[in-house]
């Protein structure tokens, strides 16, 4: 059995500031397992707390996303970790 689709009263073009720990993986490129890691050691926000819930703030997940450092020509993996310098 196919379930409906969840009422959205957000239009398209207005996505939601909050997300769940599924929907910030997603959004960022990575499964929530990674995404569980990420936050852990710091390379993710941690959540915001609504009640029983942890939402993720988007913004928030934009600004820890721009400071994972890029692999550019001629860096190896080892010299990205050593450009990771900061903490939430």
């Amino acid at each position: 059995m196919q379930r409906e689709p969840r009422y959205n009263p957000l239009p398209d073009s207005l996505p939601p500031r909050g997300v769940h720990r599924e929907a910030a993986a997603a959004y960022i490129g990575v499964s929530p397992r990674k995404f569980d890691e990420l936050v852990a050691d710091g390379r993710m926000p941690p959540p915001k707390r609504i009640d029983a819930r942890n939402v993720w703030d988007r913004r928030r997940l934009d600004e820890f996303f721009d400071k994972l450092p890029d692999l550019s020509a001629g860096k190896t993996s080892a010299d990205a970790d050593d450009e990771w310098n900061f903490r939430a």
